[in-house]
């Protein structure tokens, strides 16, 4: 057993990991003299989490209300399409590194990188949520009156945000997992021990790997209870008979004719 004074105790057995755990949870002197784990992997996270805020907020004021309004209007297909398609061309280091040639480093300047890396998701689900709603449903609800506006907040918004959320989460989860690169456009993130092993040793390295991993399941847990329980009931219950239909089908009986 690995032991000291006021430290979690970390069974011998676990190896590498048991050393990435006590990394995580206490104070050592790095292989430069400088303090690294425990409070110092905190201030990492906070880090972290403050430039994935930033840009999720950013990328879900852009993305959203323009997926809204192009599944609302019917139209712009072309411009979700090709949206998807560039957020998927276009590899995540990519961006951060061109960003970062072009504008130089900074906590803003690989913000924006990260934003244009959720857009994508969350403008392509918006788009895709609002324009499958049953075009029926919109027409009884403008032949009752409501306005366009009306319509988007009552009727399409409630029906569409279960794949809002599902991109919402989707670019959550790819924003956690590319602000690792951060160090490299000087903002000191959990990828610091990442890319700096020199530093961190393989016990920094992992365990800002595991912080990172356990970072990203929490986001994609989080949002998935968000997005059951934004599901409206009667959407739950197609889907629970739909299921039950495919697991068990219905075999219609062929009579033989009789002569």
């Amino acid at each position: 057993m690995v032991e000291g004074e006021d430290r979690m105790i970390v069974p011998a057995f676990l190896g590498d990991l048991g050393d990435a755990l006590d990394f995580i949870f206490h104070e050592r002197v790095g292989r430069g003299g400088a303090q690294i784990g425990g409070s110092q992997v905190l201030d990492l996270t906070v880090t972290h989490l403050e430039l994935t805020l930033a840009a999720m907020a950013i990328a879900m004021v852009v993305g959203l209300p323009i997926g809204i309004w192009l599944g609302h209007a019917r139209k712009g297909s072309f411009v979700a399409v090709t949206v998807a398609n560039i957020g998927r061309a276009v590899p995540s280091i990519g961006i951060v590194f061109l960003f970062f040639a072009v504008l130089g480093a900074g906590f803003v300047n690989i913000m924006l990188a990260l934003v244009l890396l959720a857009i994508p998701p969350i403008l392509t689900n918006a788009y895709t949520g609002v324009r499958e709603v049953d075009p029926e449903v919109v027409d009884a609800a403008r032949g009752m009156g409501l306005t366009g506006a009306g319509i988007v907040r009552r009727i399409e918004l409630p029906l569409a945000l279960p794949l809002i959320f599902g991109g919402i989460k989707i670019s959550m989860v790819n924003v956690i997992a590319t602000a690792t690169l951060g160090p490299e456009g000087g903002v000191v993130t959990l990828g610091d021990p990442i890319i700096n092993p020199s530093t961190y040793g393989n016990a920094g390295r992992l365990g800002g790997a595991l912080v990172v991993a356990a970072l990203a399941v929490a986001a994609e847990v989080g949002l998935s209870a968000v997005q059951r329980a934004v599901t409206p009931e009667g959407l739950k219950s197609a889907g629970r008979a739909r299921a039950r239909r495919i697991r068990f089908p219905v075999t219609k009986r062929k009579v033989a004719p009789t002569s």
